[in-house]
């Protein structure tokens, strides 16, 4: 009986991407060895790679499979994901694997040494979207528009959203995320993507800034660029908004109902 070749399977970096990349495995009942996004250096001498271009549907498909089989297995998928964990792509495809393996309705041992490492760390990506929630500090600009930037551990942003959207209703607000340069931006009647190109992060406290409005100056110069000259919707970054929060999860996980 003959080996299957070795497989590395090569994706954009978005979720969707990744659930292109199970899709195919399935499919082609590939032997993968890893999943890795382009623009990480490639490793796996010793398989052949495959790009993969995300396919909505198929991610769909991966998606109610998963969430058929086990509600908080999707959760843990996806909130496991946006750990960015090296090496996450293939334990959740592993993950995925015995999931699917399982008999019944239900979820796969918890005495597995994946299993149980993928549940950890999607408690982890939950406590860290919980502190976010818990200590955003917003400064108000002049443009009327409240600003906060967070350095989280885990991408939380897709996470984080229905909370501010919803304490904060009647305001405009926007949350960037300085580690990964992009940002959350509420306009007073949906949430949006927003992709800054900040230089350089100030956090000067001894000089005012023209930025913010009388007594917010903790933060200095950290917008003059950006709000001098930029309305914020011309920021919008549809692409990067789908790879972020991709729209048709979102009525799936508690933190994203009703988001928009």
């Amino acid at each position: 009986m003959m080996m299957k070749n070795s497989k590395t399977f090569i994706y954009d970096g978005s979720f969707n991407g990744f659930l292109t990349a199970v899709f195919i495995a399935f499919e082609e009942k590939a032997n993968v060895t890893d999943i890795q996004k382009n623009d990480q250096g490639q490793n796996g001498l010793f398989s052949e790679t495959e790009t993969i271009f995300t396919n909505v549907e198929k991610a769909k498909r991966v998606w109610n499979g998963i969430r058929n089989k086990s509600y908080n297995a999707i959760t843990n998928v996806y909130f496991a994901f946006l750990s960015e964990t090296e090496g996450i792509e293939y334990m959740l495809y592993s993950y995925i694997q015995k999931l699917m393996a399982a008999k019944g309705y239900k979820q796969v041992d918890f005495s597995d040494e994946t299993v149980l490492y993928i549940s950890q760390l999607a408690r982890k990506v939950g406590r860290e979207k919980h502190r976010m929630e818990a200590f955003v500090h917003f400064q108000l600009t002049k443009d009327d528009i409240y600003f906060a930037n967070i350095e989280p551990d885990f991408d939380v942003l897709p996470l984080i959203s229905k909370h501010f959207r919803n304490r904060y209703a009647d305001q405009q607000w926007l949350i960037y995320d300085v580690k990964r340069k992009y940002g959350i931006f509420y306009d007073l009647e949906r949430v949006e993507i927003v992709s800054l190109n900040l230089s350089e992060v100030h956090f000067n406290r001894t000089q005012k800034s023209s930025v913010f409005s009388d007594g917010e100056y903790d933060y200095q110069e950290l917008w003059s660029n950006y709000f001098k000259s930029t309305h914020i919707k011309s920021r919008i970054n549809r692409k990067l908004h789908t790879q972020h929060i991709p729209k048709r999860y979102w009525k799936y996980l508690s933190e994203k109902k009703e988001a928009v």
